[in-house]
């Protein structure tokens, strides 16, 4: 046995002995429980998804403009001004440059997942790598779980999106799963009754299925408890009740055409599902990859990534002042993430390739101390320089916006799962 063998040896029954002992460990092992847990006001989470990667240097982390024709690296837009002194954003940020103030662009998210799509997706949904042992729940579920529905007779988790098991509870099962739809003029389809269903028929379908659970054998099987638990809460929201919050035409006019198109109708539902008491709601951007490639921009995809970018731009703006004109911003903490970011150089084509190790996410409004941008990166955004914010930060600051202790063991069976992987918030947004 060498020498490194056995000191790695010695660290790691230390370890162990310290965890059987209850001995104070760094942060970095053990969460340290004598921390006084930050605890925000948000009520809700609009999470939106970017599919595809978007490029924090050409969005909320611009730098040095570059030229994919000469092959010189920077961004691919110029840079304006916001609302916050030395907070700047790419030129198709406009509607929300003079909102920054009620935003925090965290620039140094990183990871170490590149190259792979799926992967990145469920570490940006999860806030773990993917296992072949546990199947982790969502950040939604995750909230589904803690936080439950703001009011009775509302689903605690929507997913504007199609359905994915990056976005599903995991092993905390179907009761903290999601309701979804994609198509915002019809509302979920699962909640639908075919045409012949009347209401007199329902009823008695409804009588039936009480007679077969009374007189069926009770259970402890935790999956078949969540499954009637599921069957019983769509059951509750088929009804006009809350259906109707589908009913985007009650809306006015001007207020739709302020948010855009499809993607800007999308959030303005979610708005109107905050209203209604859903806890967490996740809207994906360019849901069918319209421009065909989503935010991946490789080769050719990047000559139209202005437009995602102005789209993007219109409806988080529509849904900030919307938000805050009806006294829910504070209320409402809006999360805007994508699966990682882009580098600073371009491939031979003018696009860019994929970047894990420093990109940009976006939170806005939730009651946080807003400053515009957290984090620095380098002269190219390529470089994490301060103040460095891993997934799991991300996902505690999340957490403490909504008084989630992000500290606290969930349970895969017997098993101890920490919620968060050890992450920490960032405190300044809480000051």
């Amino acid at each position: 046995m060498n020498s490194t063998t056995s000191i790695n040896r010695r660290e790691c029954l230390a370890t162990v002995a310290a965890l059987a002992g209850g001995l104070a460990l760094p942060r970095s092992v053990v969460a340290d429980s004598t921390t006084e847990l930050l605890q925000g006001k948000a009520e809700h989470v609009i999470s939106i998804w970017l599919g595809g990667g978007m490029g924090q240097i050409d969005t909320f982390d611009p730098k040095r403009k570059g030229d994919p024709k000469k092959n010189i690296a920077g961004s691919y837009y110029e840079a304006i001004d916001t609302a916050v002194p030395g907070v700047r954003l790419c030129e198709h940020l406009k509607t929300l440059a003079p909102l920054m103030d009620r935003v925090t662009a965290v620039r140094t998210v990183n990871h170490e997942v590149i190259d792979e799509h799926a992967a990145a997706t469920n570490r940006m949904h999860t806030g773990r790598a993917i296992s072949g042992t546990v199947t982790y729940p969502s950040l939604g579920s995750l909230v589904a779980h803690e936080r439950g529905a703001a009011v009775d007779g509302a689903p605690p988790y929507v997913l504007i999106g199609y359905p994915n098991v990056t976005r599903g509870p995991g092993f905390l099962g179907a009761r903290d799963g999601y309701l979804y739809l994609t198509d915002t003029s019809q509302g979920p389809a699962g909640l639908s009754r075919a045409d012949g269903i009347t209401p007199a028929r329902q009823s008695r379908r409804e009588s039936f299925l009480s007679v077969l659970q009374r007189n069926a054998k009770t259970t402890d099987d935790s999956r078949l408890i969540d499954y009637e638990a599921a069957i019983a809460q769509s059951l509750k929201l088929s009804g006009p009740e809350f259906t109707q919050v589908f009913q985007l035409d009650k809306e006015p006019a001007d207020l739709r055409t302020r948010y855009g198109g499809e993607f800007g109708q999308r959030c303005l539902l979610s708005r109107r599902l905050v209203e209604r008491g859903v806890r967490f709601t996740e809207v994906s951007h360019n849901l069918n990859f319209l421009n065909g490639a989503g935010w991946d921009v490789h080769n050719e995809g990047i000559l139209q990534q202005h437009k995602l970018i102005q789209e993007l731009d219109t409806a988080v703006a529509a849904l900030i002042t919307d938000l805050e004109e009806k006294r829910l911003l504070d209320k409402t903490l809006i999360v805007i993430t994508t699966e990682f970011g882009r580098p600073p150089e371009f491939d031979s084509a003018g696009g860019r390739g994929h970047q894990g190790s420093a990109f940009t996410c976006v939170l806005a409004g939730g009651g946080l101390s807003h400053r515009g941008a957290w984090g620095e990166t380098d002269e190219l955004s390529k470089k994490i320089v301060a103040n460095p914010v891993s997934v799991p930060d991300f996902f505690a600051t999340i957490f403490a916006s909504l008084a989630i202790d992000y500290h606290k063991n969930l349970y895969d069976n017997d098993r101890p799962v920490p919620i968060t992987d050890m992450g920490q918030p960032i405190a300044e947004l809480f000051a």
